[in-house]
């Protein structure tokens, strides 16, 4: 794929993933507001920018066998975890925005706990085993 076109595909992935997140958020709260029709609506069209995104994707990345994805991953959230977020902490305690450098460093906290878990699981596909998984649900800082 050429660059110019690489760079737009991205752009929509991106554009499409933050508004399934955000119209989930937005059916979160017509639910606690008790407006369940406009949050089925949300919900709605959130699942067809899903679709949205995940074709994006399917253009610029490849999806494949599953050891390799794992892989991959792993070293997608070490970078994250010891890179990105790193960076993110310092610079809203730098410019003191405590918020946002607790949901930073929560993020970061939890993004090296799932490299642990794709680790681990490198390792459990291999022996065989099978394992439990938690999400915590907290969304809110």
């Amino acid at each position: 794929m050429k660059e110019r076109t690489a760079s737009n595909v991205h752009e929509a992935f991106v554009g499409e993933a933050k508004a399934y997140q955000r119209l989930l958020m937005f059916a979160k709260k017509a639910e606690e507001e008790e407006l369940p029709q406009i949050a089925h609506l949300f919900r709605a069209v959130a699942a067809a920018e899903g679709v949205h995104s995940r074709r994006h994707f399917a253009l610029l990345e490849s999806v494949a066998d599953t050891q390799t994805n794992l892989e991959r991953v792993f070293q997608s959230e070490n970078a994250v975890n010891g890179v990105h977020y790193l960076r993110m902490l310092q610079e809203a305690e730098q410019d003191g925005e405590e918020t946002a450098a607790l949901v930073f460093s929560q993020a970061r906290d939890v993004e090296a706990e799932h490299a642990n878990l794709y680790k681990r699981a490198l390792n459990d596909v291999i022996a065989q085993r099978s394992t439990e998984y938690y999400v915590c649900t907290i969304d809110r800082a």
